[in-house]
């Protein structure tokens, strides 16, 4: 496996795609110090100070667009097993689709992309600041850390390079889970870290918003929503709200 290691960029994940578009295939990683232009989810701006982990991983794509759009999965449980060095495991959760909380509070995001041979999955945690500002309540992990981590003779967290090490070694552990046994061993291990499932959700998609009751992960990693009547709606896109008052968590 491969590794850049940038200064600074526009965006990591417009990085590995223009790498993948001259015909690089992987699996590599890169990381920059800062980004000039990171994106979120739908287009939103990621805020990239320096301190926080910016990387995106290219992999060659095997088998079908469905199978790349599951290792968003494999991505968010990685970068799971990668904050429990540094903070209790209980406050580590996962939200629906590609959100890793604590505290339940946001403190990573996935975006992933992909074409004919090749998926970039784009990895950006809050290490040591978060935004005041998001959409979401935010959080970085400095916040979290064991008092007895931060008082030791050696720092606990020695920087985004360190986390981006244990975060290549469970991509790939998860991803080779993939390969060898399919997604539903990723479902249990995902839903086992679930933020609020079961629990009460009120979904926004373009032309509607719903509430409901969220069920778990489909086949397909779609979120499965009961609505009140007993219908179960499967939600593969759209802004989800978890909680009975409907914040935003």
């Amino acid at each position: 496996m491969k590794f850049i290691s940038l200064k600074e960029t526009g965006s990591t994940n417009v990085y590995a795609r223009e790498l993948a578009e001259q015909g690089e295939r992987g699996p590599l990683w890169i990381i920059a110090e800062r980004q000039s232009a990171g994106v979120g989810r739908r287009g939103r701006q990621w805020v990239s100070r320096s301190g926080n982990l910016y990387a995106s991983a290219l992999y060659p794509n095997n088998g079908t667009t469905s199978d790349a759009a599951l290792m968003s999965f494999a991505a968010a449980l990685a970068v799971a097993d990668s904050l429990e060095p540094y903070v209790a495991r209980d406050l580590i959760s996962l939200k629906w689709p590609n959100d890793v909380l604590l505290g339940g509070k946001k403190t990573a995001g996935i975006l992933l992309e992909g074409g004919k041979g090749w998926y970039v999955v784009g990895v950006g945690i809050n290490l040591m600041h978060h935004p005041e500002d998001a959409q979401f309540p935010a959080t970085h992990v400095l916040e979290h850390i064991r008092a007895q981590g931060l008082e030791g003779p050696e720092p606990v967290m020695t920087g985004p390079q360190a986390v981006l090490a244990i975060l290549a070694s469970r991509f790939n552990y998860w991803r080779d889970v993939y390969l060898a046994h399919g997604f539903e061993p990723l479902r249990t291990a995902w839903t086992a870290r679930a933020h609020n499932i079961s629990g009460e959700v009120t979904v926004n998609l373009p032309n509607e918003t719903f509430l409901g009751q969220a069920q778990g992960l489909s086949e397909n990693g779609a979120l499965r929503v009961k609505l009140s009547d007993g219908t179960i709606r499967q939600i593969q896109a759209g802004d989800v709200f978890f909680g009975p008052t409907q914040s935003k968590d």
